[in-house]
Order: C-alpha cells, then structure tokens, then sequence
C-alpha cells in the first residue's frame, strides 16, 4: 500500500525543503509525494526538485495562485493510492511516519481518518507549545489508543479540536466524497472531519509521536485572529452544526456544538492579544465567540 504524500505549498523555501527531507528519510520507502506550488514567486523551487533525481516525487505548479482551499482540493486530487496525507510545507515527518501509518491503516481498514501522536514546534524547529497545543495535548487528546465513529467522533472533535491536520491520513475515498467547503478557509479542516462524522466515518488516534508541527506567531489563522473573521466564522459553524446534529438526533453532539467551550475558551485566551493589536471588530467579534 503506497501511501500519497501531498504537499500544498505557499511559504518559507527552506521550509519546504526541510519538509521534503523529511520525507526523504523514511525507513519504509513505499510512499509517493507530491508537491503542488501556488505560483510562490521563487525561481529556486522548480531547480531544487529538478535536482531531487528521485521517482517518487512530483512537482507541480498551478499556472495561476488559487489560494489554499483550492490547492488543497488539488492536492487531494493528486492522490493515487487508497490512502493520502496533506502534508503541511513547513512540517516534518519523523523517520517511522509512514511505516507506522501504513501498518495501522492495514489493522483499521474500516477507518477514514489517523492521527498519530504529534510534537509542536517553532519556526525555528525548537520545540514549543502555545497555550492551545498544551491544552489539545494535555486535556484534550486521548491517553490510549481510541477509535472514535459518527456522533463520538463529532462530540469529540466540537468540545475540542484536538488533531492536527497536515499529520492526518486519510482514505482517499471518504475525501474526496466529502470535499472542503469554500466558505470556511480557517476552519475547513474541522468542517472536513465533522462532515466525515455525519457521514458515519470513524476516527483511529495512536499514540507516539511521529509528526512534528510548526506554529508560526504570523500564520493565516493569527491573522484572522487580529481582523476578527476567525471569530464570526466559529461562531457561525458551530450555530450550524448544532442545527444539523439537532436534526440527526445526535444530542451529545448538539450539546458540544452550543457549548463550543474550547472555542469560547480559546477567543477568552486571545482577547488580550486582541484587545492591544486587533481592529474595532475583531474585539466585538471575540467578545461575541467568548460570551454570547
């Protein structure tokens, strides 16, 4: 079972090639990568790949930038093989990711989605845990391996988003039925897995680390943070999913999704943050994600 590794990349150089490497370095070499470049103006890129020499990896550049939702889709797209991983640009694979990946998704083949277990790390490549990765990892994650099916893995996943998603592999066919929505570009990956659930798909955790997670202060996501779009965005799927487990019968589910507390807790988190360099709307928005 060869396992795709797909790569949507906008971002530092260095990173990616440090993500690449890692891919590279895997003990069990029954793996495929694909890397599909958003147009990043970096006339480097093209030559490092030219200069790889390996088989296994691809390079593809979108001929316009299509932003990430769509490259994401892409990057599904580009995937051969029963089982794929969208693998962040800037992330690294330990040596035994894929060997590991490939033996549970044998053992679990009634499984669509697999995280394994995950360490965060800086810019830098030290390790470092934010606020929210000692909370997932902590309080959130599970101590044993779990698996998690429909209204559980919905329940869990609205109290709390505890995966990290460019370490997931998913079977190719659940993804590309679902699809990402268009409207939520920072929290499609949630939305993704939720809708996974509702489809009546299950959820494999194992522990041991095997992926390695770089946070960045300036991402995507803080940015939404300061202009307030993260907030109403949260705010408003979650209103929604708790109207679409009200109509599934999925109590537990609904309950965790009007409640939202890690969410509720997280905008309580960042209000300081928000408060001394967010805009006007940002601090009623996170007011609002926070209190309402």
């Amino acid at each position: 079972m060869t396992i795709d590794i797909c790569m949507p990349f906008w971002g530092a150089p260095d990173d990616l090639r440090a993500a690449v490497s890692s891919v590279l370095a895997q003990d069990d070499p029954d793996w495929r990568l694909v890397v599909i470049d958003d147009c990043y103006p970096d006339d480097s890129i093209p030559a490092y790949f030219a200069a790889l020499g390996d088989s296994r990896v691809f390079y593809v550049r979108n001929e316009r930038n299509v932003g990430i939702t769509e490259n994401f889709r892409r990057a599904a797209a580009a995937a051969r093989g029963d089982h794929v991983v969208i693998l962040g640009s800037d992330d690294l694979l330990h040596p035994t990711y894929v060997s590991r990946m490939r033996a549970i998704a044998d053992a679990h083949r009634d499984v669509d989605v697999i995280q394994l277990g995950v360490e965060v790390i800086d810019g830098q490549g030290v390790p470092r845990r934010s606020l929210a990765d000692q909370v997932k990892l902590r309080l959130l994650t599970p101590r044993h391996a779990k698996t998690f099916r429909a209204e559980d893995m919905a329940r869990s996943l609205l109290v709390g988003n505890w995966l990290y998603w460019p370490s997931l592999l998913f079977r190719t066919e659940r993804l590309r039925e679902i699809d990402f929505r268009d409207d939520l570009p920072i929290i499609l990956d949630l939305a993704l897995l939720i809708d996974i659930a509702f489809a009546g798909g299950a959820l494999r955790y194992e522990p041991g680390i095997a992926f390695a997670y770089r946070r960045h202060d300036e991402s995507l996501s803080q940015k939404t943070i300061l202009d307030g779009t993260r907030f109403d965005d949260e705010r408003a799927y979650y209103r929604a999913t708790a109207a679409e487990a009200k109509a599934r019968g999925w109590r537990r589910a609904r309950r965790a999704a009007r409640w939202r507390i890690m969410s509720r807790l997280h905008g309580l988190a960042v209000l300081p943050t928000v408060l001394r360099r967010g805009t006007s709307s940002a601090r009623r928005a996170a007011f609002a994600l926070a209190f309402r």
